[in-house]
């Protein structure tokens, strides 16, 4: 074993004899799987996972052995796939199912699969489709001229792939750079445009060239372990990545007030200083639902004990805290400090520390924090519930989840050779790298939930492999400039592409630093235009949270009266915006998708959007267009096919398929919002659903005469389980435009609850001219000044209308009842 580590640590081949499949001379089936042989002994296992989806193995071997089932896949049967028939002719092996064609010639070996209506999709490069070299895997795809590819979870640069290489070794890489490759998380799952995907499940440092070695292919490669992929074919981008998704299992849904503001600093680790922050976030009425607490909130890494001297009273801190509607996330890292710790003398003698191969002791491991640590073995079944008790501990004084940070292990990068001596229970380290942080996750999620029943867990995650949805959130890492944090601006612009491309790997809830992680802040005021922009960018993350290094204090007041104004009223609008991406959340977590989307999900066939990398898609209707440059007061926006309305003014409309210039002053994010859309919003809250009973503001931009705009908001209590069990509420909103006026149908489908039975609705119809009159259900209702419904929202008992001139906005108010309303305006 040592020997074999060596050699690969020195990059040594372990053989020279490099094998290209040959004749493929027979075939077997079994069930839904079909096995080529060839007549050299290597085999091609082909498991028809649905009618879509295609497993493929290769084994040079024959053999079809692996250390490890799969960490990432929970469901290959997909669907029933009935009787597989496989037609043998001269020069070929074909199988057909509803959707695809799967060809395997016979001499040489090579694979090929193609659509219905017979169009490659595709293909092995010549008989170069799995070359092996000893336990190496390489596969050679045929690459297209115009093909594009978008995936791989976590990566920096454009979103289009082609004409890159990237490497999966979770790494621990502070203030990269906008093109620096690996990083902290490994989803080895890309799409290309001629509409299949590649999953590639194999844990080890796999590498991915997109035309890099060549204009005629593409490759994709594993240095050991099974050489198993998964072809996913779909109409879509969006249908290849629910399959991935229902291959890999659901995103889980973050607790409701985790779509709030999050604050945070890395030296925030003292009881005074949080409860100092959250009240002056209260006093001045900047929304805000958590304070984190960073790495040195504990005594001893990792015992979950309140450092002493730091915190004198944490339960009565929490509860303080809890009382103005704060909930605290604290930081976990994965190993135990071996410093005056008896945690340490006790995992070390249970046998729960990763060991060294070289003596069979707990590995040595050198930690940026709290000195010489060892590494916990999650895959050890009985560490489970030992560490469960141990993260119980806080739990049980207040907290309300964790970060998992530094779960690569730290220092553990492809330089750090010396870690590939780790030995864990299920394997050596150059197998389990990846996966390490997804089983310390999988450890984390399962002991909240066995000791803290019908509670949704909140975890948000730095490193991990395909799959860590089932466990996890994410965030995209330690970002910024460390070397002058003044010239972030680079790495702000990336971080959109970065974060686009994380629920791209399957991660809808993630967040980047707002701020940027790196670089000492020693003028403030030079500072605030990049945080008020990076903080304009964030509150459109799915979950937003403010962070720097060190003692370097990132609250938005921080940064001067201006500065604070604008990130306020940015925060304000994640606020107000809360419903949509609540209804947004759940339908990441029945589908996958993204809730920030890159452009050319939802405009795959327009040339221009797929070449935009700094703009995207804020759940369907909304697009986003950040500024991220110094200085730039006017923005260039693309603005895809259609009609776009200012979501600032409500009013302003742009023709679409051409890119325009948009005025944004510091206190301006360009937002727009597509024609024949409903935008369900709320009033601006403190802390997420400080009040119950808070009104429903939908506003709606109707689409052309004789079509609807519609939306179904979705509701559930927030905080347990029942999403799991189907207990929500929706309420479709549909406005059909007609002739004579608008047709509104609001439609409420509860299944066993309820947000309010006392609240009101208010239709805020953006019109061109001001109606002639309004019916709810079928009556005529009385016109009063806008004011009058602004100051009666808590009055359920009136039902009224109101035109103001100046927004071209018409307001109908009424009970909602949870009963179908029909309301007509009157042109």
């Amino acid at each position: 074993m040592i020997k074999k580590i060596l050699l690969v640590i020195s990059g040594l081949i372990l053989s020279s004899a490099i094998a290209i499949a040959g004749e493929c001379i027979s075939y077997e089936k079994k069930g839904n799987q079909v096995i080529f042989n060839c007549k050299d002994g290597s085999r091609l296992s082909l498991t028809i996972n649905s009618s879509s989806v295609v497993k493929v193995w290769f084994d040079q071997s024959g053999k079809f052995v692996r250390n490890n089932e799969s960490f990432a896949v929970v469901n290959e049967q997909l669907e029933d796939v009935g009787e597989i028939n496989v037609n043998e002719e001269p020069a070929c092996y074909e199988i057909f199912t509803s959707k695809l064609r799967i060809r395997v010639n016979k001499n040489p070996m090579q694979l090929q699969i193609f659509d219905k209506w017979q169009k490659l999709v595709f293909s092995d490069f010549q008989e170069k489709g799995h070359v092996s070299d000893a336990t190496a895997v390489k596969a050679h795809k045929v690459l297209r001229s115009d093909e594009q590819f978008f995936g791989l979870g976590e990566k920096t640069g454009p979103l289009n792939r082609r004409g890159r290489s990237y490497k999966m070794w979770n790494s621990d890489r502070p203030c990269y750079s906008v093109t620096e490759d690996p990083l902290a998380k490994s989803i080895p799952f890309f799409m290309s445009s001629y509409r299949y995907g590649i999953f590639l499940d194999n844990t080890y440092k796999t590498e991915f060239k997109f035309g890099t070695e060549s204009d005629e292919y593409y490759s994709f490669e594993a240095p050991d372990g099974a050489f198993v992929y998964y072809f996913i074919f779909g109409k879509d981008y969006k249908e290849i990545q629910e399959q991935y998704i229902a291959l890999t299992g659901k995103p889980i849904m973050p607790p409701k007030w985790a779509l709030g503001f999050a604050q945070c600093r890395g030296l925030y680790t003292k009881e005074i200083q949080a409860l100092e922050i959250a009240a002056e976030f209260r006093k001045r009425q900047i929304p805000c639902d958590i304070i984190y607490q960073d790495i040195g909130w504990t005594q001893n890494l990792q015992d979950f004990t309140w450092r002493k001297g730091n915190y004198t009273n944490p339960q009565g801190m929490l509860q303080t805290l809890k009382k103005q509607g704060f909930k605290m996330i604290v930081s976990q890292d994965p190993v135990v400090s071996q410093r005056e710790n008896p945690q340490w003398v006790e995992a070390d003698k249970l046998g729960y520390l990763v060991k060294d191969i070289r003596n069979g002791k707990s590995y040595d491991m050198p930690w940026p924090w709290g000195g010489n640590c060892g590494v916990v073995d999650f895959t050890i079944p009985e560490v489970a519930d030992w560490w469960g008790k141990y993260q119980q501990k806080p739990i049980d004084d207040g907290i309300s989840g964790f970060w998992t940070d530094m779960g690569e292990p730290a220092w553990s990068n492809e330089e750090d050779v010396d870690r590939l001596y780790m030995k864990h229970h299920i394997g050596m380290h150059d197998e389990i790298h990846n996966v390490y942080g997804l089983t310390w996750d999988k450890v984390v999620k399962e002991q909240f939930e066995k000791r803290n029943p019908n509670r949704r867990i909140f975890q948000m995650t730095r490193s991990a492999y395909a799959g860590l949805q089932r466990y996890t959130f994410g965030w995209t890492n330690d970002s910024g400039n460390g070397n002058d944090v003044l010239e972030g601006w680079g790495q702000l612009e990336n971080q959109v592409a970065v974060g686009i491309s994380a629920g791209l790997g399957g991660i809808p809830f993630w967040t980047t630093d707002i701020s940027g992680y790196c670089g000492d802040i020693t003028d403030y005021p030079a500072m605030a235009e990049l945080y008020t922009r990076w903080m304009q960018f964030g509150i459109f993350c799915p979950l937003s949270r403010a962070h720097h290094e060190g003692d370097n204090a990132a609250e938005p007041w921080m940064f001067g009266e201006v500065a604070e104004k604008n990130s306020k009223a940015a925060i304000e609008l994640k606020y107000q915006l809360f419903p949509y991406l609540y209804t947004y959340s759940r339908k990441a977590h029945d589908t996958g998708l993204p809730i920030t989307r890159g452009l050319f999900m939802e405009y795959p066939n327009d040339e221009q959007a797929i070449k935009v990398d700094n703009q995207f898609i804020f759940g369907e209707e909304i697009l986003v267009a950040p500024v991220l440059k110094k200085g730039e007061r006017v923005k260039r926006v693309y603005l895809p096919d259609g009609e776009w309305i200012d979501f600032n003014d409500k009013k302003t409309v742009y023709l679409g398929g051409q890119m325009v210039a948009y005025r944004a002053p510091l206190g301006v994010i360009p937002i727009f919002v597509k024609k024949g859309s409903i935008i369900p919003m709320m009033p601006v809250m403190q802390y997420i659903h400080e009040k119950k009973d808070y009104p429903l503001f939908i506003h709606i931009f109707p689409n052309y005469e004789d079509e609807s705009a519609t939306f179904e908001l979705y509701e559930d209590e927030g905080e347990n389980l029942d999403y799991l069990k189907d207990i929500y509420s929706k309420t479709d909103f549909s406005c059909t435009t007609l002739a004579e006026g608008y047709n509104t149908v609001i439609t409420p489908k509860d299944k066993g609850f309820v947000q309010s039975e006392k609240r009101n609705i208010v239709l805020k119809y953006h019109l061109e001219e001001k109606p002639s009159g309004v019916s709810v259900d079928g009556k005529s209702i009385k016109q009063v000044e806008e004011r009058a419904i602004a100051d009666k929202l808590d009055n359920v008992s009136s039902v009224e209308w109101s035109w103001n001139e100046a927004t071209l906005e018409c307001w109908v108010k009424f009970p909602d009842k949870r009963k179908g309303v029909e309301v007509i305006v009157k042109k």
